[in-house]
């Protein structure tokens, strides 16, 4: 192996070299590792002794032929040209708690801020098809959280991962999206305005897969280690009996890892998920309070929450209605549902009796301007927390 190979401290490129060598996955080539000793020693060994360790003859001989540090150097001048890190384990910015787990990956790609990944996190997960109560919750919960100096990550998918992107973007707090693509491939392409934000915050988009890569299904269930094996715990919204959702909740139950959920509608299939596991013995999360009481001593102290004066206690997330409305206020927000919208002529008819149709459309405004409530389409109402 040229001297050039070995020059940098963290060995990047024969970790890298290791993740795109063909037959090798990530079990394997840690193996090789740790039989020869470092990364470094596995491109000094010979075909012979690449061989006796047993694996593939097409990994040992794209080894030892120097065909996977080539693939190395052509992938990291891609990464480089895009304004992509490469972190290998032996990085100081490659997340602690991710080497926890039993098969952390090789390498991590890293467009934005790779410093973020030190810091403590929280990972939220949940359905592609959330309820406007799943979105609601999510998106505020991410707000507060991010609020108190919890690092936000979740999947960028569609649903409650993009609204817990979003509620941490609110609170200008810092986000991580862990991608099932190459961290220069946006999926769903309609949250390329997303990663951006996320970005502008320094924040980042990360991923094990190499450059270029897209959309496919069997890689989002790969990533879902990552989510919660970089988190102090994985909070669950909205959840079908059987999702990705299920299989990051699993892995995080078997990497040591808190999980806590958000109750839902029991005649919600969406519901199944986190009451399921509240049941199970997760802790169940009214308000960001929940998950922070149950934070280790640690990572409480190593955040410093930022003072919000300006945000009091009913602007934190909540299954409970605000008891400081006026009358009117208070009266509407009693007959609006999360979960299922209600249409404007709905509530004029339940209310004839007690308000005019002015006085109903001027609560409804003040309403919509505190962020209890949203309208929907066709002037239809829902109750957003």
């Amino acid at each position: 192996m040229p001297n050039a190979v070995a020059a940098p401290a963290t060995h990047i490129l024969e970790w890298l070299a290791l993740s795109l060598t063909s037959g090798l996955g990530p079990t394997k080539a840690r193996k090789l590792i740790e039989h020869f000793g470092s990364a470094d020693a596995v491109f000094h060994a010979s075909l012979t002794e690449l061989e006796g360790t047993g694996i593939k003859a097409v990994s040992a001989q794209s080894i030892a032929t120097g065909r996977s540090a080539e693939l190395a150097r052509e992938e990291i001048a891609r990464a480089a040209a895009a304004g992509v890190t490469v972190l290998s384990p032996e990085d100081p910015c490659y997340p602690s708690r991710l080497k926890e787990i039993y098969d952390p990956p090789l390498v991590l790609y890293v467009r934005g801020n790779p410093e973020v990944l030190t810091q403590p996190g929280i990972a939220m997960v949940g359905t592609r098809h959330p309820t406007p109560y799943g979105s609601g919750m999510a998106e505020r919960l991410a707000c507060d959280l991010a609020a108190q100096g919890l690092m936000i990550i979740s999947g960028m998918a569609r649903g409650v991962d993009t609204a817990s992107h979003r509620g941490a973007i609110a609170a200008k707090g810092k986000t991580v999206a862990v991608l099932g693509t190459g961290v220069d491939v946006i999926y769903p392409k309609e949250n390329s305005r997303l990663s951006e934000q996320i970005l502008a915050l320094g924040g980042a988009l990360i991923s094990e897969f190499r450059m270029g890569t897209f959309a496919a299904p069997q890689n989002f269930p790969i990533r879902n280690r990552i989510l919660s094996g970089m988190s102090v715990g994985v909070l669950v919204v909205e959840a079908a009996e059987y999702s990705g959702t299920r299989i990051t909740a699993r892995c995080a139950l078997e990497q040591n890892r808190d999980v806590f959920a958000v109750p839902g509608n029991v005649t919600n299939k969406n519901s199944w998920g986190p009451n399921t596991l509240i049941k199970q013995g997760a802790k169940l999360v009214a308000t960001w309070e929940d998950v922070w009481e149950d934070l280790p001593g640690e990572v409480k102290l190593a955040l410093t929450p930022p003072p919000s004066p300006e945000s009091g206690g009913t602007s934190s997330a909540s299954l409970f209605p605000d008891e400081g409305l006026p009358p009117h206020e208070k009266r509407i927000l009693n007959l609006l549902k999360a979960d299922e919208s209600t249409h404007i002529d709905e509530l004029v008819e339940r209310l004839e009796n007690e308000m005019s149709s002015s006085e109903i459309f001027a609560a409804l405004f003040e309403l919509e301007l505190t962020g209890k409530v949203r309208q929907m389409p066709g002037k239809n109402f829902v109750k957003s927390f």
